[in-house]
């Protein structure tokens, strides 16, 4: 299982995912069943458990996509991590081809 790095804009947020994980939160449509599934998968729960939430809600404050009640919610912070992670990755593969 070839694992590729993802790292946030400050370097605060590392997360590694396969391409076949990459690609299933980053699909047209919705993703959010994709992402909750993802989140489940051992290697990634590891790596989402070792987050801190003031660090998740900085780095994702940067986006001005949420406001702040939006991003008082660690677990949807997970998950826009996880989408923004696969989306970014995928992204940089498709970019190599």
């Amino acid at each position: 299982m070839e694992l590729l790095w993802w790292s946030e804009s400050s370097g605060r947020i590392e997360l590694q995912m396969t391409l076949e994980d990459a690609e299933s939160v980053s699909h047209q449509g919705r993703c959010d069943d994709d992402v909750s599934t993802l989140r489940k998968v051992p290697y990634m729960a590891k790596q989402l458990d070792d987050l801190k939430p003031e660090t998740v809600r900085a780095c994702l404050k940067e986006y001005g996509a949420w406001d702040a009640d939006e991003l008082a919610d660690h677990e949807a912070n997970l998950d826009r991590i996880v989408w923004l992670a696969g989306c970014d990755i995928r992204e940089e593969q498709v970019e190599r081809r």
